[in-house]
Order: structure tokens, then C-alpha cells, then sequence
């Protein structure tokens, strides 16, 4: 159960102040006994002064029987003195009073004053007088006459003036109390507060500290305790502040790793809770990193490859590789690294997968495998051919001049087709691996008209008309061998692909941003599959009728390069039996 928390100016300044008023109070008291004590001392010391006065007269009386005289004598003195006189004789009678008669009076022997003094001592005592209605004051003192023990002298007066000094008295040291009470209430406030400030102070840079504030320092107080414990604070924050900045600059760092990594980064505990996940491998599993960490893997990440990972790492205890395929419209494929995640001590506390993404190099794999399929399907065609006539010409075919002639003829067409094929082949290599394409500032219109002429007599033998659309003057940076020979491909297909007496239209336009070449036509067109595709090398939409038109399927993958050489790229938009729309797209830098 928790105790209700005291401020530690109350836990001193109460106690403190809790003792000084016992103190006063102590004091007063002790002051106040003193004082009545003393009074009690003096008013018996008078009263044995005033008995001894009257030894020798009354000695006299009793010696000579004269009772008489005794009383008068103990009334005349206690009138005069205003005191009170009783004479008592050995057997207790009384034989004199100042205020009674002595023959009315009870023996006094059994009085406890009296009793004292007849044992031949000073007796004292105090006592409240029913006849007076007053507290009195009683001394006894034994009178002797040549060693004769003759009677009793007892004088007495009322403790009225003790009373009323000693309420004077504890008026005034009540008052003085009081005001003494009232100052130490005060300085032990600004007592408590001066010791109690500084602990304020510290508190409150305490307080600074929790919140992170490290830089201020605490001040430093006169006292040595304190201000010992507000250096040891001081030193605390300090070494609090450099060890914060270097877990933070250390935390950011790892931060700033992780996010401007390639690979993804996962890392589960023991129970297989995610600890971490970068923003790339969150990108893989589209999941949100934030809200992922501390959930179960399988519940936010439902892909079987890699909990059965995540288990082989825990059970085998070593580094795991392993392909992960992550389902979708267009699968990713990814290498998976896995090992144990350690502490600073050396012990598993869980672990980590690493994530590449080789979805990439797998499509460039299939299209190196397709390419060299196609080259070699692409360049057995025409050697087989040659091969064969070559065969056939070393049989006898040679005598007869007709069929040699045409078997030559055939020949010769495919060695044209095997030198295109290359020639592409090194154009497009040429392209690829060259690390700058130089850049000149020319009229595009002038490159326009270059490739017009190149197409010109293949245009005319199918009687296609070459038009040119926004014909102006667009000076840019480009190189002009390479644009010429892109645009020389989309129009060869166009007018290939075109019927006779149609029209191939070259379009030219410009923006801020980019200028763009069209080459437009009305031929067959394009099937909408096929044209994510027909960029690739060696792609046909129709392989038999393209060979009939003697392409060799490299013509587009050219166009595609030399548009990626400047900084573009090249688009299609074609309609089956409507005819394509071919657009080179160049930044304009």
C-alpha cells in the first residue's frame, strides 16, 4: 500500500516547529514552578522572621503563666503585620490567635505544620481555609527556653499576592511564548525553505532531465551535501546526454541504412515477433512497418517459404538460403538469406532475413535464354539453307547452269539475311555498351528528311506517299546518326506493313518538357498482347509473314536503344486492321 507523500519542507518545518513549542512550552512551565517556588521560599522565610520576632515576648508570657498576654500579643502583631499568630502549647491547646479565640479553638496537635514543629522541627505547609476561604501558607517553629520546649509559634497568610504575581506572571511569559513562537514559526520557515530550495531546484532540473533537457545545467548550491549531489546530477546528465546522442546517431545511422537498402531487412525474436522491417521489405509484403512491429509473422505476413525459413533458422541454428516466391498478378522473385540474431552477450534472441530481389535478374535470365534461343532459331534458318544448296551444288548440281544459278541466287539472299541479322546485332550491341553518346544541337527537321530519302524508293515501289506533319524549325540536342537510323526502322515497318497507294505520316511536336516524333500509318496493326513485347529482340507478332518481309526482329529493339540512349523512350498505340502509331519521346534538356 502506498504511504501519502509529504513535501520535505512540511516533514522539516512541522518537527521543527513541533519542538520549538514544546520547548517554549517547557520552559514556560519550568519558569513558572521556579518562579512560585521562589515566592513560596521568600513568603516562608518571612513568616519565619515574623515567628522569631515574638520568641522572647512570648517566652515571657508563657514562663509566667499569662496567657492572657499571649493572645493579646498575637493579635496586636498579626494585625499590625497582617499576619496570623496561633500559640499552641505541647498538648495542643491553643492559647493564642490573632483572628480567634483561643478558648473556642479545637487542639492543633494533629496539624501537620504543628505536628513538625513539635517534633522540634520547622514545620511547612499549604492549605485551603474553609473559615477564610483562601489557600494559606503555614509555618511552625518549636519555641524553647533554656532548652525547655515551651510551645508552638505558628504564623501564616493567605497565597492570594503568589497567586495573583504568578498570574501576572504567566500572562506576560504566555504572550511572551506566544510572539517567541510566532518568530521561530517564522524563521523556520525561511530556515526549512532555505534548506528545502535547493532540493526544489534539483528537482525541478530532475524533472528537465526526464524530459530529455540535458543540456542545462543544474546550479550549484553553498551547501556541500547538496551541492555535491547537484554535481553528481550534473555529471549523470552530461554522460546521459553524450550516451542518448550516441545511441541516437548510432540508431539513425542503422535507420538510414536499412531504409536506403536495396535488400529487405527482417528481424523477428524468439516467440517470431517482428522486431524490425525496413521500408524495402515491407514494400515486398505490402505491409506498413510501423504497424507490423511487435505483431506475429504469420499473422501479417501469410507466405508459407518463409515461416518455414524462419523455423530452419531456429532449428538448424545456422546461415539458411532460400528462394521465396511472393504471389501476385506479376510474381517477384526473391533470395533469401537467413541466420541468428545475437545480442551484445552473444545469446539468440532471434532472427534475421535478408531479402533480394532477383525478380530482375530472372527476366533478364529468360530473356538472355530466349535471345540466344532466337539468335540461334534466328541464324540456323539461312545456314541451313545455304548448307544445304551448298550440299546440293557439291552433288552434281553444278552441271546444270539453270539450277546452280537460282540455287546461288538463294544463296546469296540468305548471306544477306545473315549479314543483317549481324549488322543489328552489332548496331544494337554498339548502343547498348557505349557509355556516352555524343550530343549536337541540330534541326530535327533536317534528320527528318535524311531518313525520307533512305525510305523513299522502298515507299515508292508500294506507291506509299511519305508526308511530314508541323514541319518547323526545332533545334535540340541529339545525336543524329542514331535518331536518323530509328526513324529509318519505323518507317521501313510502316511501309512494309502498309498497304499499296496508302499514306506513312511523320508527325512532329513539342512542349516544354519534350519533343516527340511520330511515324503514324494505316496498315494491319497491332493485337493489344502483343505489344508489351514487340520491343524485345526477335519478337514477331506474325513470324512468317515478317521473314516474307524480310525483317529481322531487331528493328524495334533499336528504336527502343536508341531512345533510352537519349534520356527517352518509344510508345505504340495500334489498332488491329486501323494501322500504329509509333512515338519516340526525347527530353528536352
Amino acid at each position: 500500500m502506498n504511504m501519502a507523500r509529504k513535501k520535505i519542507l512540511w516533514q522539516l518545518y512541522l518537527p521543527y516547529l513541533l519542538i520549538i513549542i514544546l520547548t517554549i512550552v517547557a520552559l514556560t512551565w519550568y519558569a513558572l514552578w521556579a518562579h512560585k517556588n521562589f515566592y513560596i521560599q521568600q513568603m516562608a522565610a518571612g513568616l519565619k522572621i515574623r515567628a522569631t520576632l515574638l520568641e522572647k515576648p512570648l517566652a515571657a508570657f508563657l514562663l509566667s503563666g499569662n496567657m492572657a498576654a499571649v493572645d493579646s500579643l498575637c493579635k496586636e502583631a498579626g494585625h499590625r503585620t497582617a499576619t496570623r499568630y496561633t500559640v499552641v502549647l505541647p498538648d495542643g491547646t491553643v492559647v493564642g490567635d490573632t483572628e480567634e479565640e483561643p478558648a473556642r479553638m479545637e487542639k492543633h496537635h494533629t496539624r501537620q505544620e504543628i505536628s513538625e514543629a513539635l517534633k522540634g522541627k520547622t514545620g511547612f505547609a499549604t492549605r485551603y481555609s474553609n473559615t477564610r476561604q483562601v489557600t494559606l501558607m503555614y509555618l511552625a517553629m518549636p519555641l524553647y527556653q533554656d532548652n525547655h520546649f515551651l510551645a508552638v509559634i505558628r504564623t501564616s497568610i493567605p497565597l492570594t499576592s503568589i497567586e495573583e504575581s504568578l498570574s501576572s506572571t504567566r500572562t506576560r511569559m504566555a504572550l511572551g511564548g506566544l510572539v517567541i513562537a510566532i518568530l521561530a514559526a517564522g524563521l523556520c520557515l525561511i530556515v526549512a525553505r532555505r534548506i528545502t530550495r535547493p532540493l526544489e531546484l534539483l528537482k525541478a532540473g530532475a524533472d528537465r532531465f526526464s524530459l530529455g533537457y540535458l543540456e542545462r545545467k543544474l546550479p550549484v548550491p553553498d551547501t556541500v551535501e547538496i551541492g555535491r549531489l547537484a554535481e553528481a546530477m550534473n555529471d549523470m546528465a552530461a554522460q546521459l546526454d553524450q550516451r542518448i546522442k550516441t545511441i541516437t546517431r548510432q540508431r539513425t545511422e542503422q535507420e538510414a541504412i536499412l531504409l536506403s537498402m536495396a535488400e529487405g531487412v527482417l528481424a523477428v525474436d524468439s516467440d517470431e515477433r517482428i522486431i524490425n522491417i525496413n521500408k524495402t521489405a515491407a514494400g515486398f509484403f505490402k505491409v506498413d512497418p510501423e504497424a507490423v512491429v511487435k505483431r506475429i509473422l504469420h499473422e501479417v505476413i501469410r507466405i508459407p517459404s518463409l515461416q518455414q525459413l524462419v523455423g530452419r533458422i531456429f532449428t538448424e541454428q545456422h546461415t539458411i538460403e532460400a528462394p521465396l516466391v511472393l504471389p501476385d498478378k506479376f510474381p517477384r522473385y526473391l533470395q533469401a538469406t537467413g541466420s541468428i540474431l545475437h545480442d551484445v552477450d552473444g545469446r539468440a534472441i532471434g532472427a534475421v532475413v535478408v531479402l533480394n530481389d532477383i525478380t530482375r535478374l530472372r527476366e533478364l535470365e529468360n530473356i538472355r535464354r530466349d535471345f540466344v534461343a532466337n539468335v540461334s532459331h534466328e541464324l540456323r534458318t539461312p545456314v541451313t539453307s545455304i548448307q544445304g544448296f551448298v550440299e546440293t551444288l557439291q552433288d552434281g548440281a553444278l552441271e546444270n547452269h539453270e539450277d546452280a544459278r537460282r540455287f546461288l541466287d538463294i544463296i546469296a539472299r540468305h548471306a544477306d539475311r545473315l549479314n543483317a541479322i549481324i549488322e543489328d546485332l552489332l548496331s544494337l550491341s554498339r548502343i547498348e555498351q557505349a557509355p556516352e553518346t555524343a550530343f549536337f544541337s541540330e534541326n530535327i527537321c533536317d534528320t527528318i528528311k535524311n531518313a525520307l530519302q533512305v525510305c523513299e524508293a522502298s515507299a515508292r515501289a508500294k506507291n506509299i506517299t511519305l508526308q511530314i506533319e508541323n514541319d518547323r524549325q526545332i533545334i535540340f540536342k541529339f545525336n543524329p546518326t542514331l535518331v536518323e537510323q530509328a526513324l529509318v526502322n519505323l518507317l521501313d515497318n510502316a511501309i512494309k506493313y502498309s498497304k499499296e497507294d496508302d499514306v506513312v505520316i511523320i508527325k512532329v511536336e513539342s512542349d516544354t518538357t519534350e519533343l516527340r516524333l511520330s511515324v503514324e500509318d494505316h496498315g494491319i496493326g497491332i493485337p493489344e498482347e502483343h505489344q508489351t513485347r514487340i520491343f524485345e529482340r526477335f519478337y514477331r507478332v506474325d513470324k512468317s509473314r515478317s521473314r516474307q518481309l524480310g525483317g529481322t526482329g531487331l528493328g524495334l529493339a533499336i528504336v527502343k536503344h536508341i531512345a533510352m540512349a537519349h534520356g527517352g523512350r518509344v510508345s505504340v498505340i495500334s489498332r488491329p486492321g486501323e494501322g500504329s502509331l509509333f512515338t519516340l519521346h526525347f527530353p528536352l534538356k
